[in-house]
């Protein structure tokens, strides 16, 4: 197995000249945008692919929609392929579990999101309160992917990781 040194300066846990490993997280800065995913340099010539999937637990339709070109971002190492040269990295691990982003939200109250998916089968409206927590909404007519909306908060079940929303 051939090993490589992992050296850059802006490592989250300020170590250097150390080998990068999955699970580490990493700062770095979007290079390319590509619908699939986006590139994210971060440091000594390495360059890894953070697939659209690993952006966001919402559903969205463009890496646009999370990054843009230039930004900064804090990214966790997915896997590596040292023999290939190539890194697969995640995005939205940073961005909190699912338990720290309801924390931050209680029954009973009025909050904006964004509608990220309306089911085919008119079951309900996937909204989006941070890009790391969905709630569900009963399903109404009218409504598009991107669109911003007021919802109140019936409930949040933590047991079963679920947001039951009411669209206001």
């Amino acid at each position: 197995m051939i090993t490589r040194k992992f050296e850059h300066q802006e490592v989250i846990d300020s170590t250097v000249n150390e080998e990068l490993k999955v699970g580490q997280k990493v700062e770095g800065k979007v290079k390319n945008i590509k619908p699939y995913g986006a590139f994210v340099d971060i440091g000594n010539g390495k360059v890894g692919l953070v697939h659209i999937k690993d952006l966001s637990v919402a559903r969205i339709k463009t890496p646009y929609e999370r990054l843009k070109i230039g930004q900064k971002v804090d990214v966790v190492v997915k896997y590596i392929d040292r023999e290939q040269d190539k890194i697969l990295l995640s995005y939205k691990e940073t961005l909190g579990t699912w338990e720290e982003n309801a924390e931050k939200f209680t029954q009973g109250i009025k909050v904006k999101g964004k509608i990220r998916e309306t089911e085919k089968n008119k079951n309900g409206i996937f909204i989006e309160l941070t890009p790391n927590l969905v709630g569900m909404a009963e399903y109404q007519e009218g409504y598009q992917y991107g669109q911003d909306v007021d919802v109140y908060i019936k409930k949040i079940d933590r047991e079963k990781k679920k947001v039951k929303l009411l669209i206001v």
